[in-house]
């Protein structure tokens, strides 16, 4: 027996209603053209509608399919409309309005306009918007909730946030939507103080409302009021821990970040590609080498997808980490890559002194032709100065607007000063200095000033010491630099000179801080600290150290302290600097032999430089430091830096 047109017509829409993708959709399309039921309005609707949802990426062919229909009705219309603007295509979706509007027979209702309405302020159309305003307010649909919080939003988006205002006042009875939109639309233009207000006046707030204030405060960096309001809110969803994410990265609070996604995981929240990438990037900030990848691990276990730029964040954090090898392992694991990709494996080599690598990676970069941004230039100027390249250095910058017609900035003018200093041209350093289009920036004075401590300049270090200090009154680096300079020339009296004007300006140095992470836990140690928990511990293995140190001929550079003390006073404040305190609680917490890897805040003092060398050939440790200027790896009484730093 064969099937009736209304069990056809059950079944097909069955179909649709239960397809998971486009292909199945397209075959059910065949169907229904083989069986005439192309004519039936009911099943085109459905599958229209089916086609917009968000298992089909491409709204082309349900465009064809809505213009197959000889007499599409309101419905259809305002489907296709709102597949428009969901897909992120408004000047479609207002050409189809219009279209509409024009069509004999359809009915214009406030679902039509709620979502035209809403393509005018994503495209910033005031005239078309303004005009639609008048059409609702003459055809009835003024008081009409779906039209009015659409305006609340179109005239957000046009910036104008007071008449957004306006409209909401006009409404008799806001249901939650509406006001979120008004929060939104303050939010969207930073008016915190004013959606603050607003918020506390809402009587039914959902997760939405919270999740709109946290967005709002992490977005402009408010990390106390967004972690209050977290903290605060009965419910969290995957919005609620996704806000809070980019927050702690952008105010460099990489532990709270790390704390956070813990706290995730215990509420079963699957987190999300850009999710991954923020802890990825606080694990990177401090060094948490386990933490990465161990998040890692949990990256393949949950099938999540590695794309270009998490791909990308995996090799950023592994470099930043100290393992290169896992980085560099990353990098070639990644099926596409973009310029991002290849300038942070390009800058990651760079910073652990792999500068024929990172050259050698570029060369490949070109010619598997992706073409070079101002970043990957970064990179590559970076490996050149790490590794005193001084004729490649040149090329590459010139090649920069000469080739690849990218005008070099601030920074790589800095590369270039540090390539020059680095090579003992500290005149043409200066000459470079001086012809750059703008003004030097307190890094490329202080790379000016660091070659001058090198090769021991005294005259120039305290002509470019003027420059720095009209820029950086109060930065203790930049005096304790020039202080260092008079020191190894011997000049007594300047140095004591530096030390009177930072005390008389009251300029404080800021406490180096080092950390290390053991068995994922980051612990961070402070110059002097007392208040581990193994602080006995730590400072009896300190002592031991300093003690085979000096049977293995270390002695103390007592010059790095500039305090008004005695040379054993000066020695004690040396053995308690913050990266000595987390190599001794390093060797305590691992096994002989296991590398120990450190993240400092500050650059890393010739006195401690000169005892890692030294504690890697007593403990036949390799110790491996990412400073505020690169990474050193001491491995046999040698520094990957070339005590070049």
């Amino acid at each position: 027996m064969r099937p009736t047109y209304k069990t056809i017509k059950h079944n097909v829409m069955s179909l649709i209603q239960h397809s998971t993708n486009l292909n199945h959709l397209l075959q059910i399309h065949a169907l229904i053209l083989k069986t005439a039921l192309d004519i039936n309005v009911v099943v085109l609707t459905k599958l229209l509608g089916k086609i917009l949802t968000p298992i089909a990426d491409d709204i082309s062919y349900a465009r064809n399919l809505f213009d197959t229909i000889p007499q599409p009705d309101t419905f259809m219309f305002n489907t296709m409309i709102r597949g428009y603007l969901k897909s992120n295509n408004p000047e479609e979706s207002l050409s189809l309005f219009m279209r509409m509007c024009r069509f004999d027979g359809i009915c214009i209702d406030s679902f039509s306009l709620s979502v035209v309405l809403q393509s005018c302020g994503r495209l910033v159309d005031s005239e078309n918007g303004e005009s639609l305003h008048a059409y609702c307010l003459k055809h009835g649909f003024g008081s009409d909730l779906f039209v009015q919080t659409a305006l609340i939003e179109m005239y957000g988006r046009f910036g104008l946030v007071d008449v957004s205002r306006k409209v909401f006042d006009e409404i008799k009875d806001p249901d939650c939507i509406s006001c979120n939109v008004m929060l939104g639309e303050y939010v969207r233009v930073r008016e915190m103080g004013l959606a603050e207000e607003f918020f506390d006046k809402i009587s039914d707030r959902d997760l939405v409302s919270w999740n709109t204030m946290i967005h709002g405060y992490a977005s402009i960096g408010d990390i106390e009021s967004a972690q209050d309001l977290f903290d605060t809110s009965a419910r969290k969803d995957f919005v609620s821990w996704s806000s809070m994410f980019p927050t702690c990265a952008k105010s460099r609070c990489s532990s709270n970040a790390l704390k956070l996604f813990h706290e995730m995981q215990l509420s079963n929240v699957v987190p999300d590609q850009i999710t991954m990438v923020s802890v990825l990037c606080a694990c990177g900030d401090i060094g948490a080498l386990g933490m990465g990848k161990m998040i890692h691990e949990y990256i393949k276990r949950s099938c999540i997808e590695i794309g270009i730029r998490l791909g990308t964040s995996l090799v950023d954090m592994y470099a930043k980490c100290g393992d290169i090898d896992n980085a560099v392992g990353c990098f070639k694991q990644m099926s596409k890559k973009d310029v991002f990709a290849w300038s942070a494996m390009i800058m990651g080599l760079a910073n652990h002194g792999y500068g024929e690598a990172a050259l050698d990676l570029f060369s490949k970069m070109i010619s598997e032709g992706t073409k070079p941004n101002d970043i990957t230039f970064i990179g590559v100027l970076t490996a050149c100065s790490h590794i005193g390249l001084f004729d490649k250095g040149w090329t590459y910058f010139n090649a920069m607007s000469d080739i690849y017609c990218i005008p070099p900035k601030i920074e790589h003018y800095g590369n270039m000063v540090d390539i020059l200093g680095r090579s003992g041209r500290l005149q043409e350093a200066r000459e470079l200095i001086r012809s750059m289009p703008f003004e030097p920036d307190a890094v490329i004075l202080r790379a000016l000033l660091g070659a001058c401590k090198i090769y021991r300049n005294v005259e120039l270090a305290e002509e470019a010491i003027i420059k720095l200090v009209a820029l950086e009154p109060n930065v203790d680096r930049n005096y304790v630099l020039l202080s260092n300079i008079y020191s190894q020339a011997k000049q007594w009296d300047k140095v004591v000179n530096v030390r009177r004007i930072m005390k008389n300006n009251k300029i404080q140095r800021i406490p180096g801080s080092s950390s290390i992470e053991i068995g994922n836990e980051v612990h961070e140690f402070i110059s002097g600290d007392e208040s581990h928990l193994q602080s006995v511990e730590i400072y009896k293995m300190l002592s031991e150290i300093m003690n085979r140190l000096k049977e293995a001929g270390y002695v103390p550079l007592t010059t790095s302290v500039l305090q008004d003390i005695n040379d054993k006073e000066k020695e004690t404040l040396l053995v308690r600097h913050s990266e000595k305190l987390a190599i001794a609680f390093g060797i305590l917490n691992t096994a002989p032999g296991v590398s120990i890897r450190i993240v400092k805040n500050l650059r890393v003092c010739d006195d401690c430089h000169s005892a890692i060398k030294i504690i890697s050939i007593v403990y036949n440790r390799k110790i491996i430091i990412r400073d505020r200027n690169r990474f050193h790896h001491f491995v046999a009484g040698t520094c990957s830096c070339k005590d070049y730093w």
